[in-house]
């Protein structure tokens, strides 16, 4: 069973992380740039329910990190949640959680919005709106991942 969280927990959390980190700081801004054109790629990403897989990868990430955490701590213990490498998990933990959090509930439902209002050549400005706002949204979850990802890579040997 630790074997297949750690698993999970690493292949997973590695692709939520990256991929996220080429979403905010590649994929978007160049489809901003390709302007109408990018809109395509979008409605692309859409029909292989990105916006669905997401979520799910994210919340099998969680779940295995909380069970490994828990095992890591012979059930929450309180020694080992004080120690360093404990509360440098937690931290990295909080930080996944608020991604996974801000995702869901700023940058998910923005981009489900602005692909619906792109439908309509009168609402092709408040859809770039919501995708500016997810852009912004997308590099704090980025940042927020990457400081989780830190988090569980030097916990071992805070």
């Amino acid at each position: 069973m630790l074997l297949a969280m750690r698993l999970v927990h690493i292949v997973l959390g590695a692709f939520w992380v990256g991929t996220l980190i080429f979403t905010a700081f590649f994929l978007g801004p160049a489809v901003r740039d390709a302007g109408p054109e990018g809109g395509k790629v979008m409605e692309a990403l859409m029909r292989r329910r990105f916006m669905n897989i997401m979520p799910v990868v994210a919340i099998l990430t969680l779940a295995s990190g909380v069970w490994l955490y828990w095992f890591a701590s012979a059930g929450f213990q309180p020694a080992y949640m004080r120690s360093p490498a404990g509360m440098t998990i937690g931290i990295g933990a909080l930080a996944a959680v608020a991604a996974f959090v801000l995702g869901v509930g700023i940058l998910r439902p923005a981009m489900l919005k602005a692909a619906r209002l792109s439908q309509d050549p009168a609402q092709l400005a408040a859809a770039q709106a919501l995708r500016m706002r997810a852009a912004v949204m997308g590099q704090v979850i980025a940042a927020l991942l990457a400081a989780a990802a830190a988090a569980m890579a030097i916990a071992r040997y805070v």
